[in-house]
């Protein structure tokens, strides 16, 4: 299949001079397609932020998203135009405005491709052009990653935060009305929570508590997150379904097969549970 350039898209007069590309990348808490895809504002946060240096020198951002499945891949983001520069570093210093006129139908829908050399994020467009090409273009923005399937769940908790945010319905009406046994790994040392959700609470408002408090009101969970950081947590702690119901099933049996679950998963003698 022939590549087709990135210039081939960009509006005939447009000056690469005048840009900086923002390569945005995973900054230890979010991911930057998750941003982009929970709103325009929390976007935008990203192209305000100045590091040690006075990166954004020039008129315009052409603001990209990195997938987080494939590194090379990049979701288009807007053309920001730099309204203000203030001097202080380590700070959102910038003022910037989206640019709608410029490329705006191709926001969360263009998705480019260019695998990224060395650790400076935030390039001048006429040296990183020439290697950028188009690698699709959606038929619908982008809206966050949509639900794999019960027996396909496999996320992190800065994933399951994403998710809650948007309040994708694809996720929340596959949940809200299931009752289920779940487990959380810590992916690093292979300690486990076991738990579950049953009576009126549907796995959806029950992961939707961790997305907003981390621990969910577990003990074993809070000393965690207080032992290793947020930071940690988010990255560090997996969710999946173990075994999962309809709302009429019995809380007795949900009950059970927790417990039967604490037992085959060592989730008390090596795990996070407390009971």
């Amino acid at each position: 299949m022939e590549i087709i350039p990135l210039t081939a898209l960009l509006p005939a007069d447009l000056d690469p001079s005048a840009f900086k590309v923002h390569f945005a990348v995973w900054n230890g808490i979010t991911q930057p397609m998750d941003a982009l895809a929970s709103s325009q504002e929390q976007w935008q946060a990203w192209q305000m932020w100045r590091g040690a240096k006075d990166d954004f020198n020039r008129d315009f951002i052409f603001s990209l998203a990195q997938d987080k499945n494939d590194l090379t891949l990049w979701l288009f983001g807007g053309i920001w135009k730099v309204l203000e520069r203030r001097p202080e570093p380590r700070a959102d210093s910038y003022t910037v405005e989206l640019r709608e006129d410029l490329m705006g139908p191709f926001i969360r829908r263009l998705i480019i491709r260019h695998k990224l050399v060395g650790r400076n994020r935030r390039r001048s467009m006429e040296t990183v052009l020439p290697a950028m090409s188009v690698s699709s273009i959606l038929e619908e923005p982008f809206a966050g990653e949509p639900f794999p399937g019960h027996d396909r769940i496999n996320h992190s908790l800065s994933d399951l935060q994403a998710v809650v945010a948007q309040a994708r319905a694809d996720w929340r009406i596959a949940l809200e009305s299931m009752k289920g046994v779940y487990v959380i790994h810590d992916k690093e040392t292979g300690q486990r929570y076991v738990g579950s959700a049953y009576g009126d609470t549907g796995i959806w408002h029950r992961w939707a508590t961790y997305a907003t408090t981390l621990h969910g009101g577990n003990v074993g969970l809070r000393e965690l997150v207080e032992a290793k950081g947020e930071e940690y947590y988010r990255t560090n702690m997996r969710f999946a379904l173990l075994e999962y119901w309809s709302m009429r099933t019995d809380d007795a049996h949900v009950l059970e097969r927790e417990s039967y679950w604490k037992e085959v998963l060592h989730a008390r003698s090596l795990g996070h549970n407390k009971n």
